[in-house]
This record gives structure tokens, C-alpha cells and sequence, in this order.
């Protein structure tokens, strides 16, 4: 068991998350490893969650266990870098990776790839250690596409504040079953745990789970398909996936809110992270980053332009 106990910097100008504040501490304490393990949390002497806002002055008391491994092993897996600087790397995510290491995926994930990946490229004084792939975002491990990495801890720090006010667009493509009701639109509800399978999400009212914000527009739509661009003014675990079968339209190939599909019976989660928009540490400048298409999607793509004639919304 570890513990923690810290009053927050006198120089804290602004509240901050506490998760991201205990992150930043020269102990830093990862929010995956806070996350897994953590087993009491109090904000002077009052029992807090990890998202509570913290302040100048306040006492921080933390008590957790290391169920995450404190050694990831590098691994030479191929990797899409769609953009690198001293600072970060942006990656196409392919689709069955698991970002991080957790309890059943030790290796074979991201951060293992990227260990290995900038292992090779730092120079011999620096360690991997020093040059940490920082994961301030992340995607399901079905879920393909653009996603971002922090090499050091401010560069995470930035990334991570950026992700917490809401500054990054996040545009998405999905093929769903089913036509949405109008070609475009807003779902806003609120987010929580299906009290029959914990590891499955939900909607509710707002104000009884997480709020969730999506903007949908459907492109076109094939016999009971449609393509959708899919945008996120929240980032909550399986937003979209759930948004997606309150609009009454799941996403081809989910096997957790959707149902295994007749045309497509090998179909695998037909979710792709096509944008991700945020500005870069040292800069100034909003920079859009985009991924291809994944092949998954030009074959079903095709298939549907085979067998139906296309309905294209008049937007």
C-alpha cells in the first residue's frame, strides 16, 4: 500500500482537476495507476473523487496499491505515425490494439509499441523513463483512428488541460444499422453504468450520470445502413457507441450494444477516430489531424454500393 500526503502549491493560480495536479507531482502519480488502484482519497480530511476541483492550500490525502506493473516492456510493433515533433506523437490507432497496460493486457498495447519505438530514436544519455509516451486521451480497443501522445510530463500536463476544458474537436465516421430519424442532429443525455453489466454504459437523464454531448450527421444511408460523422463535445467512455443505439441505430459489428448482422456476419466494430483537432505544446496554433479510411470500411462500403442504391440526405 502507498500513500500520499500533500498540500497543494501555494503558486496553483486556478483550480485544477486533482487527478491531472497528482500526475504533475515530482512522484507523479499516473491517472491509470490512480484509477486501478486507488483505494482512499481525501481533500482536507473530506473523501473526495478524483475529479474534484483542487485548490491553493488544500490538503491532498492519497492511499492506493500498484496493480499496474511498474516495468512495460518494449515491443516491436509497427506503428502509423501520422506526426511527431520533440514533444508529442500523434499515431493511427489500429484497430484490436489496447492503448495502455492493464489487468489482462500487459503488452502487445500502445504504450508498449511506443516504448520501443522512441527506445530506439532518443539518444543514449536519455532513458525510456525520461522519454515517457504520455496517454492523455483514449480510444476502445476496437475503435481505429487518430490519437495523441504526450513524450514528457508537460507536454502531458498541456495535452491533458486541453482534454479537460473541452478545447479539442474530435470527429469520428461509423457505420451503423438502421437510418437515423433526421439527417442531422444533437444527443445530449446523461451517461452511467448498466446496473445489470458494469462493464456496459447506458443513457439517463442529465442529471443522474455523466453528461454526454454528440453531434451526428448521417452522409447517406444504404437499404437499413448508414454512414454517420460523429462529433464529441464530451469524451465519455462508449459515448458513442450508446448515442448510437439511443438514436436507435448501433454500430455495425459492436458486440456489446449492437447484434450480430445478417449481411455482415464477420463485421468488427465499424468505428473510426477520422479527426482529432488541439493545439500543440510551444504553439499557439490549432492543428487538425486526420487518419485514412480503414480498409474494414472500403469493403463494407463496397458491399453496400453492390447490393443497395444509395439515399443520399439532402443536408
Amino acid at each position: 500500500m502507498n500513500t500520499i500526503s500533500i498540500v497543494a502549491d501555494e503558486t496553483l493560480t486556478s483550480p485544477i482537476r486533482l487527478d491531472v495536479y497528482a500526475a504533475s507531482l515530482p512522484e507523479g502519480i499516473s491517472r491509470s495507476r490512480l484509477k486501478n488502484g486507488l483505494k482512499s482519497l481525501k481533500v482536507n480530511g473530506i473523501p473526495a473523487k478524483l475529479s474534484k476541483q483542487i485548490k491553493a492550500g488544500d490538503l491532498i490525502e492519497i492511499e492506493w496499491e500498484n496493480t499496474v506493473t511498474d516495468t512495460i516492456e518494449p515491443r516491436n510493433i509497427p506503428l502509423d505515425i501520422l506526426y511527431e515533433d520533440k514533444r508529442v506523437i500523434v499515431v493511427n490507432k489500429k484497430q484490436g490494439m489496447v492503448v495502455h497496460p492493464a489487468a489482462g493486457n500487459w503488452d502487445n498495447t500502445l504504450v508498449n509499441a511506443l516504448f520501443f519505438y522512441l527506445g530506439k530514436s532518443v539518444e543514449k544519455t536519455e532513458s525510456l523513463e525520461q522519454m515517457r509516451p504520455g496517454i492523455v486521451h483514449r480510444l476502445d480497443k476496437d475503435t481505429s483512428g487518430t490519437i495523441i501522445t504526450a513524450k514528457d510530463k508537460d507536454a502531458e500536463i498541456w495535452l491533458q488541460n486541453q482534454f479537460q476544458k473541452r478545447r479539442v474537436k474530435k470527429e469520428y465516421i461509423a457505420i451503423v444499422t438502421g437510418k437515423p430519424p433526421k439527417p442531422r442532429g444533437s444527443i445530449k443525455t446523461g451517461l452511467t453504468r448498466d446496473s445489470r453489466n458494469r462493464k456496459k454504459f447506458t443513457w439517463c437523464d442529465i442529471d443522474k450520470g455523466k453528461f454526454a454531448h454528440t453531434i451526428f450527421k448521417c452522409v447517406c444511408t444504404y437499404g437499413n445502413y448508414s454512414l454517420m460523422r460523429l462529433k464529441l463535445k464530451t469524451g465519455r467512455t462508449h459515448q458513442i457507441r450508446v448515442h448510437m443505439k439511443y438514436l436507435g441505430c448501433p454500430i455495425l459489428g459492436d458486440p456489446v450494444y449492437g447484434k450480430k448482422d445478417k449481411l455482415f456476419t464477420t463485421a468488427t466494430l465499424m468505428l473510426h477516430a477520422r479527426k482529432l483537432g488541439i493545439r500543440l505544446p510551444d504553439s499557439e496554433d490549432f492543428v487538425v489531424f486526420e487518419s485514412q479510411i480503414p480498409e474494414r470500411f472500403k469493403k463494407v462500403m463496397h458491399m453496400l454500393h453492390k447490393t443497395y442504391d444509395r439515399e443520399k440526405w439532402h443536408l
